[in-house]
């Protein structure tokens, strides 16, 4: 029985007919495999990855929200991610990167002064997902070791969430500074109002009460349809984007 074996080509480390087609390839930005048949070429393949439709706009709003533009950083040729990457938008692109290669860049970026977001779904992604400040991975298509590195899981299919996500999380911290405020006004106001003078027990109590509601209502605005809508719609303007 014939030995069959699947390998990613490289133009310099093949030989034969199969060199010229691969290198063919890999100047169209595809990925080429060569395909064995007892260690001989039989064949070659060539893949290339379909960009979503909604990429080139989820790039753009990243480099919006975040006043930094968005890197790729890839386990593919350098000619197939040049490709896709000139289709999205993207200018700084890192190719043919292994696990800890991904890792090293990450590093890089977080020693330069950026807080790092990195976006993943595969396995590879997994190590630079946890060495990131926040990591996201894309629940739909994600591998279950990506789903449970990453800080945070988009569960809709859609790209153009990511940056609805960062937008709606800067919200949320505002809320909080804005719940703080609220009860500390409230509760200062009631114990200078004690210490000064006479706070009749039902004013305290409804007083206190009171900042609760108010904090509780301000949060709730971010569980409504509009809130999601005026996150995915306006950049708010570091983030590495895999």
């Amino acid at each position: 029985m014939p030995t069959i074996r699947l390998g990613a080509a490289s133009v310099p480390a093949t030989s034969g007919t199969a060199g010229p087609v691969v290198a063919e390839l890999e100047e169209r930005g595809r990925t080429a495999v060569v395909v064995e048949v007892d260690g001989v070429p039989a064949g070659v393949l060539g893949i290339a990855d379909r960009l979503r439709a909604d990429a080139a706009a989820t790039v753009a709003a990243l480099g919006a929200l975040t006043a930094t533009a968005p890197v790729l950083v890839t386990g593919d040729n350098p000619r197939a991610a040049a490709r896709l990457a000139a289709l999205a938008g993207i200018t700084d692109v890192r190719a043919g990167l292994l696990p800890e290669d991904k890792v090293a860049a990450v590093r890089e970026l977080e020693a330069a002064g950026h807080r790092v977001l990195v976006v993943g779904d595969g396995v590879n992604d997994a190590p630079a997902l946890a060495a990131a400040h926040t990591g996201v991975a894309m629940g739909r298509a994600g591998s279950d070791l990506a789903l449970e590195t990453a800080d945070a899981v988009v569960v809709r299919d859609e790209l153009a969430a990511v940056p609805a996500v960062v937008a709606l999380s800067r919200r949320a911290r505002r809320l909080v500074v804005q719940n703080l405020v609220i009860a500390g006004v409230f509760i200062t106001g009631l114990v200078a109002w004690d210490l000064t003078g006479t706070l009749p027990l039902p004013l305290g109590v409804a007083g206190h009460e009171g900042s609760t509601v108010l904090v509780g209502l301000n949060g709730l605005r971010l569980l409504t349809e509009g809130a999601w809508r005026r996150a995915a719609a306006t950049p708010e303007g570091p983030a590495a984007s895999m």
